[in-house]
């Protein structure tokens, strides 16, 4: 899930094929949009907010308009599902995380496949574009995050200390840190510089399926498979927050433009905020 850059909507991804945008405030579903042949993984907004990207189980990604909920790129080239996908800063660029064990990068305005980045030696879950749009991370099913150069698709740094999958990577506003979430039941924050790790983040019972910091990179929230949602203390690593509500595993955590709401997506088929 994931909200608007004005913070006013808030979209969802679906196992029924389906996208959703629905107003943050009065929680009306606005739009859905209908195209994929399988279950959404993940959803973004472009950075001016006139575009939603999608990835599906259909091994595509694609770019709808955001008013109209019409599609207007089918972005093809994966041989097996689309994990995820990322906007760059300028929203030029599409990032995608596959199945396949690569992530590409796609120009957002063609659809045209511009890099296939290849390293990564099982499934790439999860890709972000650093805040200056120059470096590109991954995560992935062997054990490891990776930042890539951006522009050349060369591999930059190798971030070993996960036991497990990792299924998120997110780097903070000033681009300095990068954080990442594992089936070994941790989040952590590494130096993306250095590739030096930070801090771990112990607190959930299951395995953490997202992390992603707030706008001004004080707080981290992670979504966990034992039903909750955490936010945390980015400096120390102190636990702030437990967000208990969910019936099932929580999937997706993100906050709103102005750090105020924090927005989680559940297998009990709700979003809350």
């Amino acid at each position: 899930m994931a909200f608007s850059p004005d913070g006013k909507r808030l979209a969802t991804a679906g196992d029924d094929s389906t996208a959703k945008i629905w107003d943050a405030t009065s929680g009306q579903e606005l739009l859905t949009l209908r195209g994929h042949a399988s279950g959404v993984n993940r959803v973004v907004f472009s950075p001016d907010g006139k575009r939603l990207a999608t990835a599906s189980v259909d091994s595509t990604a694609k770019i709808w308009d955001a008013d109209s909920g019409q599609e207007v790129l089918t972005l093809r080239g994966h041989s097996n599902n689309a994990n995820s996908v990322a906007f760059s800063p300028d929203g030029k660029r599409l990032a995608t995380a596959s199945y396949d064990n690569t992530a590409k990068i796609w120009d957002a305005a063609s659809g045209h496949e511009v890099l296939s980045l290849r390293g990564d030696a099982k499934f790439v879950f999860s890709v972000a574009f650093s805040p200056d749009g120059k470096r590109l991370a991954t995560a992935s099913m062997d054990s490891m995050a990776k930042i890539w150069d951006a522009d050349n698709g060369q591999e930059v740094l190798t971030l070993r200390g996960h036991s497990n999958t990792v299924h998120s990577v997110a780097f903070s506003p000033d681009g300095k840190r990068l954080a990442t979430a594992s089936e070994d039941n941790t989040a952590k924050i590494w130096d993306a510089a250095s590739g030096h790790e930070v801090l771990s983040l112990r607190g959930h019972a299951k395995f953490v399926s997202s992390a992603s910091f707030t706008p001004d990179g004080k707080r981290l929230a992670t979504a966990s498979n034992d039903n909750t949602a955490k936010i945390w203390d980015a400096a120390s690593g102190h636990e702030v927050l437990s967000l208990r509500g969910h019936a099932k595993f929580v999937s997706s955590a993100s906050f709103s433009p102005d750090g105020k709401r924090l927005a989680t997506a559940s297998e009990d088929n709700t979003a809350k905020i």
